[in-house]
């Protein structure tokens, strides 16, 4: 069979429970492809995803993944679905008995399944290589280069070094983490001539030394885009979580030329969820990261153009058109905006945590550092559902869990499944009415000081690692004088900046403001920042697609 020039690094892999069936397989498939492929098998899901991280990794490249569908632990249609966002672009089999005939159906939709076979499929001349031939004439006409590797050299308790994992994973950028006192961080700091003393140090996959880039640099090296194609669009989304990716795809599909505007990475909060399990059509739960990459990658497909590390700083109005000013002093226009800035998370003000941040101290950062806490002590701050979603992620590996929570119990705050779960995990502690009194440390967090909240009563406790979620502040600073808030900063919008049943000061149309519309027209709000908002993910999204709508509307009357 014809092959590419890179067929040599090209895998096939197939993954059954079953060692002999395994073999089968994995026998069938070199006696066809062995010479132009490589045949990699697995028998588990879990070991086949290490795998395909591996050769994610070094850069290789997957053409197909054969999965039975009866595994323990996890089955093939779980597999297959964190299969696709390690490799979207290869073609996934399901191995499957004739009872299971429905499931593989229901699977197409699940995870765009390509195929699936029943078990035999002796003669596999017949039954098998057909279906394979096609996959891979399928697989090579598509674009299916490999992804390249950037490497991080820092060090664990380095503050910058984690901000830049934290910046390259939220944006789906492949890297490699090397520790600075071990030997492979060493030779790569030797042979960018660095001495350690500056990190991190970032080594692009095109060989581009970055000494303690900050997040522009780093975008625009690592090709992310950073700079707009054009100086005027129909709509600009300001923010990149789960409202203004809802934004930029309906707007997008709908035809309008569309930006979206994020200052950090795409998925705002929701994206850096472990678990989502009560979003709508993903019963076995979803993470933010995989269902954030799935909405970029579906904005992108229907045309909208998406820049990264650009911090707004700005909102005019010209006449009818919007003017967007960035940090840089750059500007952007458009005929509307929608604003959809979404929270932050609150800063602890007990002493020392501000100079322990990224040391120690993390905020939302619970899937970058899970696996340095491995066999580790952990402690969490907060009560609401991200709180509990990091507390069971990281209790996977952690020795404890311990959630530390303001309140006299968890049910006002967090979700009735989620404190189910948390019940249920043996290596997780709740301790209600207290907070953290103080955090303690040289150059890395070493102990908190707990307070119970109705005593008083101190206690000091070891502690490397503490996450924070006490809730969020709207990012809207940036829009003082030009968009009304509320007290709190949140966005007012709609009927309620009608004051008496008159419409808002300065506004000079004849009609209304819309449901989602700011007292500047044209101007929207979705998600988290405007107030009274559902602050739920499904609500934001639902959210950035009614502001669409209400853009529409907007543009027809101009």
């Amino acid at each position: 069979m014809a092959q590419g020039t890179d067929a040599a690094r090209t895998v096939i892999l197939t993954v059954d429970d079953d060692p002999g069936v395994s073999r089968a397989v994995a026998r069938d498939l070199r006696r066809r492809y062995g010479e132009g492929y490589r045949i990699v098998r697995a028998e588990s899901g879990e070991s086949a995803l290490e795998a395909l991280r591996e050769l994610k990794l070094r850069g290789d490249l997957v053409a197909v993944i054969l999965a039975d569908y009866r595994m323990p632990q996890m089955n093939g249609i779980e597999f297959l679905e964190q299969a696709l966002d390690v490799y979207p672009g290869a073609r996934r089999v399901l191995l499957t008995a004739y009872a299971d005939t429905n499931a593989a159906i229901d699977a197409i939709n699940v995870v765009d399944l390509d195929h699936y076979l029943l078990k035999p499929w002796d003669p596999p001349e017949e039954k098998l290589y057909p279906v394979l031939d096609d996959l891979l004439d399928a697989w090579r006409a598509s674009d299916h280069r490999a992804v390249p590797i950037t490497k991080v050299v820092g060090h664990r308790w380095s503050a910058r070094s984690s901000d830049v994992r934290e910046f390259l994973a939220r944006n789906q950028v492949p890297y490699r983490w090397y520790s600075s006192d071990e030997p492979e961080g060493k030779r790569l700091l030797a042979c960018a001539d660095q001495d350690g003393e500056r990190l991190p140090l970032v080594i692009t996959a095109d060989g581009a030394v970055l000494v303690e880039p900050d997040d522009p640099e780093l975008a625009a090296q690592v090709g992310l885009a950073t700079t707009p194609a054009a100086d005027f669009y129909d709509l600009v989304v300001i923010g990149g979580g789960p409202a203004g990716l809802g934004s930029a795809v309906y707007g997008a599909s709908e035809g309008l030329r569309t930006v979206l505007v994020e200052r950090s990475a795409t998925g705002g909060q929701a994206g850096q969820s472990s678990r989502i399990e009560n979003y709508l059509g993903f019963p076995d739960g979803v993470s933010g990261a995989q269902l954030t990459d799935r909405a970029r990658r579906q904005a992108s497909k229907f045309g909208a153009e998406i820049l990264t590390a650009r911090e707004v700083t700005g909102l005019e109005v010209n006449g009818s058109s919007r003017t967007v000013r960035f940090s840089d002093g750059s500007a952007i226009a458009a005929h509307c905006v929608i604003l959809a800035t979404g929270v932050s998370y609150r800063q602890l003000q007990a002493p020392g945590t501000a100079d322990l941040t990224g040391c120690g101290v993390y905020y939302g950062s619970a899937l970058t550092e899970a696996a340095s806490c491995q066999g580790h002590d952990v402690y969490i701050v907060g009560g609401a559902n991200s709180a509990g979603q990091a507390a069971m992620y990281l209790s996977r590996g952690a020795k404890s869990v311990t959630l530390l929570v303001r309140g006299s119990s968890l049910s006002s705050s967090m979700s009735h499944y989620l404190i189910g779960q948390i019940e249920g995990a043996p290596n997780i502690s709740v301790r209600t009415g207290t907070v953290v009194e103080a955090a303690h440390g040289s150059d890395h967090l070493e102990q908190l000081t707990l307070r119970d909240i109705e005593s008083g009563h101190t206690e000091l406790v070891d502690a490397q690692w503490v996450f924070v979620f006490i809730g969020a502040a709207p990012l809207t600073d940036w829009l003082d004088g030009i968009v009304l808030r509320d007290e709190r900063g949140f966005i007012v919008t709609g009927p309620d900046l009608a004051v008496g049943g008159q419409p808002p000061p300065d506004w000079e149309l004849d009609r209304a403001p819309y449901h989602l519309e700011t007292n500047v027209p044209g101007v929207f709000v979705a998600g988290d920042a405007r107030a009274e908002s559902a602050k739920r993910v499904a609500s934001a999204v639902g959210e950035g697609a009614m502001a669409v709508m209400l853009v529409h509307r907007y543009l027809e009357q101009s």
